[in-house]
């Protein structure tokens, strides 16, 4: 904000967002810095789309190097740690952010994204993922029963 001051007279006015944050990582996504991980990772997919240099009307040089600027951005923007110390360089502070109530939405809100997945962790499991698991314990169970049966042909007691 920036105030001018006359003799009896004093004016505030605030200056846009995306004046300020045009040349940040949150300007070239076209989003505000308090914005949540998956408003991000939206955002970053609708603009790949647009900027991929496969599925664009940009000349091929241009579309590249936007397309490289916006990964640039989401990568560090995606990663919570780098996006902290990103808002530290660029002098933002989520200290005095004030979150909105539970169950108060914006008007346009889509429902979708309470189920949105946070981070690549916060998913449920694939059918790869389950049969990779479900071998993991038929092999230890497997060991299990093979020191069993080696230990009593043995002889040998396993208290």
């Amino acid at each position: 904000m920036t105030k001018n001051s006359t003799a009896n007279q004093t004016t505030t006015t605030a200056i846009p967002q995306s004046v300020r944050l045009a040349d940040t990582y949150y300007g070239i996504l076209g989003l505000h810095p308090s914005v949540s991980v998956i408003e991000i990772r939206r955002r970053y997919r609708q603009l790949s789309k647009q900027y991929h240099p496969d599925t664009t009307d940009l000349p091929p040089a241009q579309a590249k190097a936007k397309f490289q600027r916006l990964n640039e951005a989401y990568g560090t923007l995606s990663n919570p740690e780098r996006r902290s110390l990103y808002d530290l360089k660029i002098g933002y502070s989520r200290l005095n952010v004030i979150q909105a109530p539970k169950g108060w939405e914006q008007p346009g809100q889509e429902m979708s994204s309470r189920t949105a997945y946070l981070d690549p962790t916060d998913r449920p499991l694939s059918s790869g993922e389950i049969f990779v698991l479900f071998l993991l314990g038929v092999t230890f169970v497997g060991c299990i029963l093979l020191v069993v049966t080696v230990a009593y042909l043995r002889g040998e007691t396993l208290i």
